[in-house]
């Protein structure tokens, strides 16, 4: 036997916007399915029996109507903005990296790489530690592509 179905009471209010954003014209598949779940939740459907004719899991289901009840109807429509990951290196270590690419290579290097400018960026002891891809997305958002500048070393006529 499943969980028992849980009691959501969706006010008429409620409920004739939900009906109201069906009728309109187009809008977000996301907020469709949402409404519908909705209604069918008002109805006093339980989760499993709305998954069977809407393309969401029970449990979104279930979140969906726990979302209702704590933030009421914007609250389910739509999600809490999400943090994401913080950044890896502040402004300070962007701008000695980015001064450091545009100075010349360190010796015996004909030009700067993705990999040789991670690896300098910690030996210089301008950040504890940084990643490829942290340098590559840097280099990206500056445009700067030293690795298609040769640096040639020409030898002095005796």
């Amino acid at each position: 036997m499943g969980r028992p179905a849980p009691i959501i009471d969706i006010s008429k209010k409620d409920q004739q916007q939900l009906r109201n954003l069906l009728k309109g014209g187009v809008q977000q598949v996301r907020l469709v399915l949402r409404a519908l779940a909705l209604l069918q939740l008002a109805e006093q459907a339980s989760a499993p029996q709305v998954a069977k004719g809407i393309p969401l899991t029970a449990q979104a289901i279930r979140r969906l109507g726990h979302r209702y009840e704590q933030a009421g109807l914007e609250g389910a429509w739509y999600e809490k903005q999400r943090p994401g990951a913080a950044e890896v290196l502040d402004s300070n270590q962007k701008q000695r990296i980015i001064a450091m690419v545009c100075s010349d290579p360190p010796e015996g290097q004909a030009r700067w790489t993705v990999r040789l400018v991670a690896e300098e960026a910690v030996k210089r002891k301008l950040v504890p530690r940084v990643g490829r891809e942290t340098i590559r997305i840097l280099l990206l958002h500056h445009d700067l592509k030293p690795w298609r500048e040769k640096n040639v070393v020409h030898r002095r006529p005796r």
